[in-house]
């Protein structure tokens, strides 16, 4: 059995054996995720931060030009040596998620963080109002120290840089009080595809190959940090995306940074309104009313590059993501981000936010 050949036959057994390991998650996260995650993680962080541009944006570039470049040297081979080329192309992707999973991807089969952190992930509508009310109240408070008016929006004095070196400060902040949020060797990029993700409806993604945080440097700038801070959960082994929100908010909130707490509850409020219209659109608009106007400009701004990059692309690459999250332990696809409402309000049901 040639070489080709076997790699295509080792595919769908990987696939078959990273499926079996979902059914063990302590497993996972006692080898894996706390085993020699961290080490690979590191090694990557220490090897490729440093340099001041995506790494892993190019290779995308690189892969994606080889591959086009390979389909299209064997355009005409395909009617007569079609077998041939699948197995190629069978082995090419077995080799690639082999990569995927050995360097990051087994991170979606670890332990769920509630079970972690030993709180509950459920909740009420009456307590996602209640907890919505309180959110206001602190964003507002927050808003006024900054702005000291309440009709003026936030605009964060910082350069995308400095956010990018203020975030690992964050994380240290946050990991005095939970060390598995420990979060070293700093490696953020700001992605060289910014606008295409724009279009796609991405604010940031983590290069799995390269563990590099990728941030859409498109998006508003009060968002900045929060969004920052949740690329960083994925380089530290948290795939989920309801996880890495809840954790990039964290982060953000246990900075000392007056513009990272902004930051993280608006974002955390745009989530517990959207979640609250879903189930009664009115009482949603009736509660937003109490949010400083100053607060609701700076929604507008997310607002307003939604609606300029809105486009099929969007649809198209969120119809491909949801599949792809499912296929990865989050069986609410997109919808997996809006739920990390539900660690929010169980962590701070008996604490001040």
């Amino acid at each position: 059995m040639n070489r080709t050949k076997l790699l295509a036959i080792l595919f769908p057994v990987q696939i078959v054996i990273v499926n079996i390991l979902s059914f063990f998650p302590e497993f996972v996260e006692k080898y894996y995720s706390n085993g020699i995650f961290p080490y690979i993680s590191s090694f990557e962080r220490i090897l490729l931060g440093w340099i001041g541009f995506s790494v892993g944006d190019i290779m995308y570039a690189i892969l994606l030009i080889l591959a086009l470049r390979w389909f299209w040297k064997t355009r005409k081979t395909w009617r007569k040596q079609y077998k041939a080329n699948l197995l190629k192309v069978a082995a090419c992707l077995s080799v690639v998620y082999f990569a995927f999973t050995l360097i990051w991807a087994l991170n979606y089969r670890r332990m769920p963080l509630h079970e972690k952190m030993g709180i509950e992930k459920e909740y009420t509508q009456e307590q996602l109002i209640d907890f919505t009310q309180r959110l206001i109240k602190k964003t507002n408070a927050l808003h006024l120290q900054i702005t000291h008016s309440d009709t003026v929006k936030v605009v964060i004095p910082y350069a995308i840089n400095e956010i990018y070196d203020r975030s690992p400060q964050a994380y240290a902040q946050l990991a005095k009080t939970f060390p598995y949020f420990t979060y070293d060797h700093q490696s953020i990029k700001s992605s060289l595809m910014s606008v295409p993700q724009s279009y796609m409806g991405f604010g940031g993604y983590l290069n799995p190959f390269t563990n590099e945080a990728q941030v859409n440097i498109k998006i508003p700038l009060y968002n900045f940090p929060t969004t920052t801070c949740h690329e960083m959960s994925h380089q530290i082994g948290y795939a989920n995306e309801s996880e890495a929100n809840f954790i990039g908010f964290m982060a953000s909130t246990y900075s000392n940074d007056v513009y990272f707490k902004y930051s993280g509850y608006t974002f955390a409020l745009r989530y517990c309104l959207g979640n609250i219209a879903k189930f009664d659109e009115a009482k949603a608009k009736s509660i937003a009313k109490g949010i400083n106007k100053g607060i609701r400009k700076n929604f507008k701004e997310s607002k307003d590059f939604n609606k300029k990059y809105e486009s099929f692309i969007e649809d198209i690459s969120e119809y491909i993501y949801d599949n792809y999250l499912k296929a990865n332990e989050q069986k609410d696809g997109m919808e997996t981000y809006s739920k990390f409402t539900g660690l929010l309000i169980n962590y701070y049901k008996d604490k001040e936010l």
